[in-house]
């Protein structure tokens, strides 16, 4: 057998090409930045939760069965004011005349009685005073009867009219001196012991020291409701029940009030009330706020307002820092004195007051919610322009001096085009930068502004607004469901924000190691 002595590197050929695949890949300055960007695993930890938020605040608010100002009801027994009752121990008048029977003449009448004087004098004017029995005394002039002065009272018991004063005065006499009937203005009334008035057998009004009368002008109370209240005062009793005449009852609590000596009658009812902080549930996942709205899905809502301004702000502020600090950039010397000057104008303003005064100026105008929350947009943006201003003059101060403007400056390019065409596109990497950490800034400005109710109104959330319930030291303490949540969210995206930005830094840096 013959043996091959041919070398190997003979036998075969091996044929290389730019299409091998041991070529040295190139890739673009984009894909670049993303690779570094994405093998920070901490960068894309903050990104991944900023999709999320993204993802929460504005689909969530698509998917969510409520509305962002849908408000809930809850049916809960509450005591209302229903009635007051006074037991009548002072005089009380009742006026014929009134013009001659007036307040000070009553309190002559008054300080007669108490001296037991049969007659006054006022303004040169003589008074007689009659007692007709006890507790009830007439008081004239020239002979004419104009008032009485009793410690009763005549109410209606079928409506809240008033009497006459010739009923009212033949009724509380009748009972004072223990008559059966009496006559008034042709018409004949029957008493009984009680003091109860009818007419031909039909009640028609009652006499009584006590003065009860509904808080409500249009509630009118029967007479059976008021002897019920007045028999549980004298029972000294704390509630009692009353039963309607359709057979509904009643619970109704007495309490006493020393200062005014009356007595408050509250009555226990059904009410429909907002559902205010109500506990997680299945229906409301985090609970209900101060205005018995779903918490879940004004948190939804919150985000998305939240991060709207936060763009928006940024963006204006981009754009108006990017034309000022590239003009004066690129022209240098007066244009740049002239502009940096306003731009130290802009950083000597006292900006946080500055919105305050602005946000307190549209309550007093009451400016609309919507109109309101872009007004805040726009003040946010025109204050915080002269920081990107600053950063583009000194990237553009920069770029000015390299090859590239030269070639270009060679070339007759126009002004306009070698400034937004190849120094500000050399600027965009720091911008992005500087815009993504600003926007981190501008949602806790935004925060602020509304918690301390400057900022954005009801009835738009943000998140700001939402955590402003904490101004309640009760609601701080027990319902944590309120403000912990927007907390939380809060923290989480302005924290991803800077993690984020951080991540572009160091992947737009081109001394990063590959």
């Amino acid at each position: 057998m013959k043996k091959d002595n041919t070398a190997p590197s003979e036998n075969k050929k091996t044929n290389y090409s730019l299409n091998d695949d041991r070529r040295v890949k190139v890739l673009s300055p984009g894909a670049l930045v993303a690779k570094r960007f994405f093998r920070n695993r901490l960068a894309v930890t903050g990104l991944v939760v900023l999709i999320a938020m993204f993802a929460f605040s504005f689909i969530g608010g698509m998917v969510s069965p409520y509305k962002q100002d849908q408000k809930f009801y809850r049916v809960d027994q509450q005591s209302k004011a229903y009635a007051g009752v006074v037991r009548n121990e002072e005089w009380r008048y009742t006026v014929n005349d009134a013009e001659q029977f007036t307040g000070v003449v009553q309190a002559q009448t008054f300080l007669a009685i108490t001296k037991n004087a049969a007659e006054f004098s006022y303004r040169d004017t003589d008074y007689t005073l009659e007692k007709l029995a006890d507790d009830i005394y007439a008081v004239r002039t020239g002979g004419a009867l104009i008032g009485i002065a009793t410690k009763e009272v005549v109410s209606s018991s079928t409506s809240n009219e008033k009497f006459s004063f010739d009923f009212t005065y033949n009724a509380l006499l009748a009972k004072a001196t223990k008559a059966a009937s009496f006559t008034s203005e042709g018409k004949t009334y029957t008493l009984d012991a009680d003091g109860v008035v009818y007419d031909g057998g039909e009640e028609v009004a009652y006499v009584s020291e006590y003065i009860v009368r509904a808080v409500m002008g249009d509630v009118f109370l029967s007479r059976d409701f008021k002897t019920q209240l007045v028999d549980a005062l004298e029972a000294e009793q704390a509630e009692f029940t009353y039963t309607e005449a359709d057979g509904s009852a009643s619970e109704y609590v007495l309490t006493y009030n020393a200062g005014t000596k009356s007595w408050d009658v509250m009555k226990e009812t059904d009410t429909t009330v907002f559902d205010t902080y109500a506990a997680p549930t299945k229906e409301h996942w985090l609970g209900t706020d101060r205005n018995g709205m779903d918490m879940l899905t004004r948190l939804m809502y919150g985000g998305r307002v939240s991060l709207i301004i936060g763009f928006i702000v940024v963006f204006i502020e981009s754009i108006i820092g990017v034309i000022m600090g590239g003009i004066s950039g690129y022209f240098g010397g007066w244009v740049d004195n002239l502009i940096m000057r306003i731009v130290d104008v802009f950083y000597c303003i006292p900006s946080m007051p500055v919105i305050i005064i602005l946000g307190a100026a549209m309550d007093a105008a009451n400016v609309e919610s919507s109109i309101r929350m872009l007004y805040l947009m726009l003040i946010l943006g025109f204050f915080g322009w002269a920081g990107t201003a600053r950063l583009v003059r000194g990237q553009i101060l920069s770029l000015r001096e390299q090859e590239f403007m030269t070639a270009t400056e060679a070339c007759g390019i126009s002004v306009k085009r070698r400034i937004f065409k190849h120094l500000i596109p050399n600027v965009i990497p720091q911008l992005i930068v500087v815009m993504t950490m600003g926007l981190g800034g501008t949602i806790i400005t935004e925060a602020t502004l509304s918690f301390l109710g400057l900022g954005v109104r009801f009835p738009f959330a943000s998140w700001g607004n939402i955590i402003n319930d904490v101004n309640n030291v009760f609601v701080l303490t027990h319902y944590w469901n309120i403000w912990i949540p927007a907390g939380v969210l809060l923290l989480m995206t302005v924290l991803a924000f800077n993690i984020v930005g951080d991540g572009l830094r160091d992947a737009f840096d081109p001394k990063m190691k590959r």
